[in-house]
């Protein structure tokens, strides 16, 4: 599959110490060729760049310009690599009845020839921050990672490393992402994201609306609710340190 696609699936999370605590939720999310989406500017039942129901704009991501791709090649050629030219896929959240929080996003980074050159994951937090972790030379199945170096969460101190794991098939029917977080003291989250891709159609749209129709503002509200959750068995709470200098982490 080429075109604008949407995803079905699950997120899960689970928190190992110091009191277990897991949970999963059904979901949706867009996998998306922006460079090909831009280059063609063709008609179609998404709405890119322009209110709907179910809608993606650019400006949410990277630096807020309307050409998001323009901003990843500018990053991208910033941290030394200026091969990947191929395909850009943008797996994220959409925007549904105009709201949009997005805790993470992942560009798939490719050269021309198709082969996968670089992942950026794009983080969000609560505080309106945003900040990258550049996997450099991936590979698809084999696990990456990166030190922790931007606040998400209260009830995480900002150390030790994320672990990733990313899992497509050849074809786009089916994607996986998994994220674990070891602090100083070892593994303490194990989250995931998992889907079967379609492509984007007005009936996939459709679907995806009547089954989250409150998606994103659901993604808050959960974040908010496992918090409270987790204060109420009494998982220490740390401050929010200082924003990291660098936007990027290799």
């Amino acid at each position: 599959m080429t075109g604008a696609l949407i995803g079905f699936g699950q997120v899960r999370h689970a928190r190992l110490r110091p009191a277990r605590h897991a949970f999963a939720y059904p979901t949706c999310f867009l996998m998306l060729p922006l460079r090909t989406l831009h280059r063609e500017r063709s008609p179609a039942p998404l709405a890119h760049n322009r209110p709907g129901a179910l809608s993606f704009f650019d400006r949410d991501h990277g630096d807020g310009r309307d050409n998001a791709v323009e901003w990843l090649d500018e990053l991208l050629r910033s941290e030394g690599i200026a091969d990947a030219t191929g395909e850009a896929w943008l797996h994220c959240y959409p925007r549904v009845l105009g709201y949009t929080f997005k805790p993470v996003s992942f560009w798939y980074c490719h050269r021309e020839d198709g082969q996968l050159r670089a992942i950026v994951v794009e983080v969000n937090n609560t505080f309106g921050e945003r900040h990258c972790y550049l996997l450099d030379a991936p590979r698809l199945g084999a696990e990456l990672r990166a030190a922790k170096v931007f606040h998400v969460s209260p009830f995480c101190r900002v150390e030790g490393a994320y672990r990733f794991r990313f899992m497509v098939t050849p074809g786009r029917e089916r994607t996986v992402v998994r994220i674990d977080y070891d602090d100083a003291q070892g593994p303490l989250l194990q989250t995931s994201v998992s889907g079967a891709l379609e492509p984007v159609t007005a009936a996939s749209l459709r679907r995806a609306l009547w089954r989250h129709p409150v998606l994103t503002l659901g993604v808050i509200a959960r974040i908010h609710w496992q918090a409270l959750r987790l204060a109420a068995r009494r998982v220490g709470f740390f401050r929010k340190p200082a924003t990291p200098q660098a936007f990027v982490t290799r």
